[in-house]
């Protein structure tokens, strides 16, 4: 028989500290048993609670399962569950107001995206998505309530719908919030609706994303130019999310144009309002000019991803917002992202590959320090290229 190589090469003080290791590996092991099985009968006890009599309790379980659902992969918990957490959403929804009801959007959310465009994540989005129309639809229903539930739509069609017919008229929804006519002058929408008409529109881009050809060049024929009049808006984010939505059409079609954004700087508009759109849509016109997209990277763990088209940019942004700070987490484990951005299986690692790749916060500050000093050379040798030309 043949002695490994590895066996020749270690030294024998290595090996107590793979005990070491292993001892080590398996207290961790325990540990995250242990957790699992902690937040597990949190989940249950909020799962129980959103039946409560008092809206406060509700609206707390309902937060306490965004944060679970948001922060962790729990397909196989919910499973079972599912059904039973999907009637308590619809309770909420039917029966709640205002917050109650946003709060039940987006667990709703965050529901599907931990079933996945299975058979599960396809009947969730069946059964809901009638109810997720009427109060987005509800002009009387409060405006987080049908900001939510336009998020929620459009997150739920992105994942689980199964034919041409749900996308078809899930756009049609979304696009008769984001287009209605305004009463603000100059055409523009009025500032209370920036919210909703946000989501709607994000909503409504990401679903272009997944659009057939065919249906892509009814819209490119016809409703693109709902468009052009929200890039008058008061409201910022509306602004910025209408040209972003412009370049994703153009990316999908090679075919509009933009350019008084890229270099307005109105006095009436914030200093750091204008910074940000400037900046944006220096970026949409250099894409329409050269066909060049400025690349972003997302680093999580040990992997990171580009972002290096309008399309893929705009699927991560709309998966940001309803994960928030938990977008890394699923990027490591949840299937579903890890199949839409094309990342391949999980990585498997132990205790201490894990251990190993996080950073201490000493070396944080190190690293912080270095970056600041570099800042303030900097900035100081263009404060004096600025003194030289005075």
């Amino acid at each position: 028989m043949v002695t490994p190589t590895w066996v020749a090469v270690c030294p024998p003080s290595a090996f107590p500290a793979s005990r070491g290791a292993a001892r080590a590996g398996s207290e961790a092991a325990s540990e995250h048993g242990q957790e699992e099985e902690e937040a597990e009968d949190r989940l249950k006890e909020h799962m129980d609670t959103l039946l409560d009599k008092s809206a406060k309790a509700r609206q707390a379980a309902l937060q306490g399962l965004r944060l679970a659902l948001s922060s962790r992969t729990l397909s196989e918990f919910l499973l079972e569950r599912r059904l039973t957490l999907t009637d308590s959403l619809e309770k909420c929804l039917k029966k709640g107001k205002g917050e109650e009801q946003a709060l039940a959007g987006s667990v709703l959310t965050l529901l599907c995206l931990q079933m996945g465009s299975g058979p599960e994540g396809e009947e969730l989005f069946r059964s809901l998505k009638p109810l997720l129309v009427s109060v987005l639809t509800d002009s009387t229903a409060s405006p987080s309530a049908r900001q939510s539930c336009a998020m929620a739509l459009g997150m739920c069609c992105y994942i689980a719908a199964a034919d041409l017919e749900d996308l078809v008229s899930c756009l049609s929804c979304l696009e008769g919030i984001f287009s209605t006519p305004s009463t603000g002058e100059g055409g523009s929408a009025p500032a209370q609706h920036g919210p909703l008409h946000c989501s709607a529109l994000q909503s409504w881009s990401l679903l272009l994303t997944i659009c057939p050809p065919s249906y892509l060049r009814s819209i490119l024929d016809n409703r693109w130019l709902q468009l052009p009049p929200l890039l008058t808006s008061s409201s910022v984010a509306l602004r910025i999310l209408a040209g972003e939505t412009i370049a994703l059409l153009f990316e999908l079609a090679q075919d509009l144009e933009l350019k008084v954004l890229a270099t307005e700087s109105n006095k009436y508009r914030a200093k750091t309002d204008r910074r940000r759109q400037r900046s944006i849509f220096r970026d949409i016109l250099r894409f329409i000019e050269t066909g060049e997209y400025q690349e972003e990277t997302i680093r999580f763990g040990l992997e990171c991803m580009y972002l290096d088209s309008w399309a893929r940019q705009r699927t991560y942004q709309a998966f940001k917002e309803v994960l928030g700070s938990g977008i890394h987490h699923h990027l490591q484990n949840n299937e579903l992202l890890r199949e839409i951005f094309g990342l391949g299986p999980p990585l498997v690692l132990d205790a201490a590959a894990l251990k190993a790749s996080k950073v201490s916060r000493f070396e944080k500050h190190l690293y912080n320090s270095a970056a600041f000093k570099a800042r303030t050379k900097a900035r100081s040798r263009v404060r004096d290229k600025r003194a030289d030309v005075l």
